[in-house]
């Protein structure tokens, strides 16, 4: 890794809380000319209503079509006469915001920041816009074989959980989204109470402190209205194994996903299970089941595994594009690794090899201004400490083989796997 000096930690960010609960990290670069701007809210579409799943991803859209004081279109000339780029989305837990301008330009880009989160008026004619974006990506969607098979899988998977739900919605909950519907969810849940702005580049961070004083500071705090984690149930793993299918006519490839729950972010299983999942699906050309699947027995396009922690716990899933002749023999070749993967602890140069792996694209990932930026919001959101990123070598050198075993063993049981395709079964011998 970097020399240790070279790395973000206590010494070089500074950290600073707004009496309104607006937290600040930020880190110079003194080499950058420019500043990048990411930050979060919590919220996001956990907290759409169920008869309005999308309502978080169609507000994230809404809000740079107008505020009070700017319209659609002095939004995006102000962008663009300083040559700089602002964007907001939704995922479960947040709606999150980015953005980049030169580091001279940063006031005039808070203000922008500041107006868009505060006061959007959410024009009628840009709603019918976005509204008919989202179903035309709704309909393209439905006819993607991978997304569909993902939906169906995290549907399977998770059930009744708000992460079961699918944040981009359906056609009918779309429709019936609202202005009046933004305009309240906008109100219970824009407050600055656990917003997290990160600033990294070319300021230095007191700097950068007094502008986002000057420009926040006077966003009052209202009641709490984020309901706490606790409120929500950590997700469990689903008591029997279940198949469920997508039938997308006239298709030639069939997707397929399959595995279990994945545990929360802040689970001292986190670090096994993503080594773990680098060795089994991800490493080289798709780890072990990728040589298995595809390079040995010649039946995917692709084939690899993914493991997704958010707070609540997550997904570890194994996917793969295939013949819909071939999904039985696929299933069977990918359960058997998973019993190989939860029984037999990985080859000593097998953790080797994805230790140096993840241990050369931390670097990578400190390269540039967002990449820091983005860290550091984790490094808030999971509570993780200033210094995480100087430790972070020697916690993924404590991995042991034994923990990705007992962190495997725990997660994924070869009789108890949710399975999910899409494409078309039709035909199938």
């Amino acid at each position: 890794m970097k020399n240790i000096q070279s790395i973000p930690g206590s010494d070089d960010i500074l950290r600073t809380e707004l009496p309104n609960q607006i937290v600040l990290l930020a880190r110079e670069n003194s080499l950058s000319p420019s500043v990048v701007i990411s930050g979060y809210l919590p919220g996001g579409s956990i907290l759409d209503p169920i008869d309005r799943s999308g309502l978080a991803i169609f507000l994230s859209l809404a809000l740079m079509r107008g505020t009070e004081t700017n319209s659609f279109e002095q939004i995006f000339r102000k962008l663009e006469d300083n040559g700089a780029s602002l964007g907001f989305n939704a995922g479960f837990h947040s709606f999150s915001f980015a953005g980049q301008s030169l580091a001279e330009d940063l006031p005039a880009m808070l203000d922008l920041l500041n107006d868009i989160l505060r006061h959007p008026i959410f024009p009628e004619n840009h709603l019918t816009q976005i509204r008919d974006q989202m179903l035309t990506a709704l309909a393209i969607r439905s006819q993607d074989t991978a997304e569909m098979a993902n939906v169906a899988f995290d549907q399977a998977l998770f059930g009744s959980h708000p992460y079961g739900r699918d944040k981009l919605g359906t056609p009918e909950s779309v429709q019936s989204v609202s202005r009046s519907d933004l305009v309240r969810h906008h109100a219970q849940y824009f407050k600055p109470q656990g917003m997290v702005i990160s600033i990294v580049g070319g300021i230095e961070p007191e700097k950068a402190a007094d502008l986002i004083r000057e420009y926040f500071s006077n966003w009052e705090a209202g009641p709490q209205a984020i309901p706490n984690l606790p409120d929500f149930p950590k997700v469990t793993k689903p008591e029997k194994g279940s198949a469920t299918h997508i039938e997308i006519p006239e298709k030639s490839q069939l997707d397929l996903v399959i595995g279990s729950i994945a545990p929360e972010r802040k689970s001292p299983q986190y670090q096994p299970a993503r080594l773990g999942n680098c060795i089994l699906g991800e490493f080289g050309m798709m780890g072990r089941i990728g040589r298995v699947v595809r390079d040995e027995n010649g039946l995917a396009y692709y084939a690899g595994s993914d493991v997704n922690c958010l707070p609540l716990g997550g997904s570890w899933e194994i996917s793969a594009g295939i013949n819909p002749e071939n999904l039985d023999r696929t299933v069977d070749l990918i359960r058997s690794e998973i019993q190989k993967f939860v029984s037999t602890p990985v080859e000593p140069n097998e953790l080797s090899d994805v230790q140096s792996y993840y241990l050369g694209r931390m670097p990578l990932q400190l390269e540039s201004n967002a990449g820091i930026a983005n860290e550091l919001l984790s490094i808030e959101r999971y509570q993780l400490g200033l210094n995480y990123l100087r430790r972070y070598g020697d916690i993924i050198r404590a991995v042991t083989r034994e923990q990705i075993l007992e962190t495997a063993a725990t997660y994924l049981d070869p009789d108890r796997l949710t399975l999910a395709t899409a494409g078309t079964l039709r035909g199938k011998a």
